[in-house]
């Protein structure tokens, strides 16, 4: 379904002043890349959204364009900000053609926008003019002159205010001609504005709690907890399989190590991968290669490297689970389980990193249960959360050689290593390998780095069977 030409202006005009920091909140990083860039990563990875303008702060426009334009193709127009968020915005829409159908206003310090928010305001724009994204409003709201309370309004009907708010072209442009001829400058967003001159009714859509604005020195530090808790979803609901074409596309003559690449998910990984045209190299015990032991894995980079002349990708999804209370558990388990799933990640990425090409990426595995400490499981899921840590700090650690690392967090997974220890599962409550290896493949070609990745049986794996790429 065609909803119409659809642009998304992202404001990035503020200049820091709350928090006092010596770069405006949007250059800052957090989790690997700046606010900026992982506000634009969702925009530009969003099958619905066909271009994006930024509206910069006049003192970066130069910044931008030399270090930051180039990663986004979407990117159609970099204008210099006003004044003010309404003169800002004002300046993003008045630069619309008059081909566009649908514009998306959000902050660039709304970092943790999702897909299907986006999704949500788009669909929401064919049969309304404009559209506010909302959460309910948890606090008792008041009304104050300042030194006293005037009212309590009833809480349910206070909503908290997000972005994107979205528009048909036509609407927010009358909005804001009529905003200059009047003189009124000082709108805190732009659905006010269609308000004030009662040009049509605002519709709401649902928001989400994490949805957070970057505003005081505070919140660095919660976006900072966010984004390593955050889920990075990989497939929208209206991705269609031609685009998914389009993007594995990509994969053709890239060169890429498999380690852990002769069973379950890494084997997916291998055959799904070459039947893309891309150049692969498993690598597994059975072939003589351990992941816990750092001289096999710098030889088997290395042997890749000197034959190809160059490694694109590099994933990692060798792993082992001894299950048991740790007051039952042998000590050389315990050992062998750090050594594989925690050393062995740190290895691979160690070595991996001294040959991956400039623009590669390394891919590690972890868990659904890296959030939550596992009975019976305590030494797996531990390692599984410290490696959502360390994919965080060598993301910021690498950020600037363009090189990316992130992790792919699947539900559980009918593999050979969850058979032995689980015994039999039914099918329908087991997510299929090669779900999470097409899920891996797709994250790959993005721009993602520095967060977990989520495979889901009731969301990724159904569109792929939807789409019918796996049966």
């Amino acid at each position: 379904m065609s909803y119409g030409k659809t642009v998304a202006i992202i404001l990035a005009g503020g200049t820091g002043s709350r928090v006092g920091w010596d770069v405006p909140k949007q250059f800052v990083k957090i989790a690997g890349k700046k606010v900026i860039e992982h506000t634009l990563d969702v925009f530009q990875n969003h099958p619905l959204v066909d271009e994006i303008y930024v509206v910069i702060n006049p003192n970066y426009y130069e910044y931008f364009n030399e270090v930051i334009l180039s990663k986004y193709p979407k990117i159609r127009k970099v204008l210099n900000g006003g004044n003010t968020r309404q003169e800002s915005s004002r300046i993003g829409v008045f630069a619309t053609e008059d081909d566009v159908e649908n514009i998306l206003i959000h902050d660039a310090v709304r970092p943790l926008i999702t897909s299907d928010i986006i999704t949500r305001v788009i669909k929401a724009l064919e049969n309304s003019c404009a559209v506010d994204v909302v959460i309910p409003a948890v606090d008792t709201v008041v009304v104050s002159d300042g030194h006293k309370i005037l009212r309590i309004p009833p809480r349910g009907y206070l909503y908290y205010g997000q972005t994107p708010q979205g528009f048909k072209r036509k609407v927010i442009l009358k909005a804001h001609k009529l905003a200059e001829e009047e003189g009124f400058d000082n709108a805190t967003d732009d659905c006010s504005l269609v308000l004030r001159y009662d040009l049509c009714d605002v519709t709401i859509v649902q928001g989400s709690k994490t949805n957070i604005k970057f505003t005081y020195d505070v919140d660095y530090y919660l976006l900072d907890i966010l984004f390593q808790l955050r889920n990075e979803f990989i497939l929208d609901e209206n991705i269609t399989r031609d685009h998914i074409e389009s993007l594995l596309s990509a994969l053709r003559d890239k060169v890429i190590v498999v380690f852990g690449g002769t069973s379950g998910i890494g084997e997916k990984i291998v055959d799904i991968s070459r039947g893309y045209g891309a150049k692969v190299y498993p690598f597994s015990r059975r072939l003589g290669v351990d992941v816990s032991n750092p001289q096999d894995v710098e030889r088997a980079i290395k042997e890749v490297y000197e034959r190809e002349g160059r490694i694109d990708y590099i994933i990692n999804t060798a792993g082992i689970l001894y299950m048991g209370p740790i007051q039952s558990r042998e000590l050389k388990d315990i050992q062998n389980e750090i050594n594989v799933n925690y050393l062995g990640s740190i290895y691979v990425t160690k070595f991996g990193l001294k040959y991956l090409a400039p623009n590669g990426a390394i891919v590690l595995f972890g868990s659904s249960s890296y959030t939550r400490g596992r009975r019976n499981y305590s030494v797996y899921s531990s390692t599984k959360a410290a490696l959502v840590n360390f994919v965080q700090a060598v993301s910021d650690e690498i950020s600037d050689k363009g090189q990316r690392i992130f992790i792919v967090v699947p539900e559980r997974t009918k593999t050979p290593l969850r058979i032995r220890n689980f015994g039999y599962e039914p099918d329908e409550t087991l997510l299929m390998p090669e779900s999470v290896a097409y899920v891996t493949l797709l994250a790959l070609t993005s721009g993602i780095t520095g967060v977990p990745v989520p495979v889901r049986k009731s969301v990724e794996e159904k569109t792929l069977r939807k789409l019918g790429l796996i049966d």
